[in-house]
């Protein structure tokens, strides 16, 4: 089937299976690697999108769902200049990236969730992020780059 979908601000086409989950359509077709698959089965959310503002985990979601929304990737997020979003930046700042894997779906969590509640509590940053996790076990700098985020974009 073919499937039309802007990402990140471009419209794409691309026929592809029905089964096509979301996230292989962004890695495989769309060559857009940051969204990583860490599960399958939406415990991790490395994979985690925004789908018209939504974060969504992009594992369990087909693409044929996303036909004719529009998607954004963390590799959506930055200016047209380069200047990192607000999140990414603090995530920078704070040393939330660990290793890394998880990073993209805790930024795309983090935007969504400052989008619902732009002035959250330590506790309500940990209940908002907790659908995505980190193995290396250390959500502290997470949290604090969540913080200084909401301190930026408030």
């Amino acid at each position: 089937m073919k499937v039309t979908i802007t990402v990140n601000g471009k419209e794409t086409s691309a026929e592809v299976e029905d089964r096509t989950l979301l996230v292989h359509y962004l890695r495989d077709v769309l060559n857009l690697t940051a969204t990583n698959v860490g599960c399958d089965t939406t415990t991790c959310g490395a994979c985690t999108v925004l789908l018209d503002g939504e974060s969504v985990k992009s594992c369990t979601v087909l693409a044929a769902q996303a036909d004719g929304r529009e998607v954004t990737t963390v590799e959506g997020l930055a200016g047209e200049d380069g200047t990192m979003h607000p999140v990414q930046k603090a995530f920078h700042e704070q040393h939330g990236l660990q290793c890394g894997f998880c990073t993209p779906g805790m930024v795309m969590a983090t935007v969504s969730l400052l989008k619902e509640n732009p002035r959250p509590t330590e506790e309500q940053v940990r209940a908002g992020l907790e659908g995505n996790l980190c193995r290396c076990t250390g959500y502290h700098n997470i949290v604090k780059a969540v913080l200084a985020a909401a301190e930026e974009t408030a």
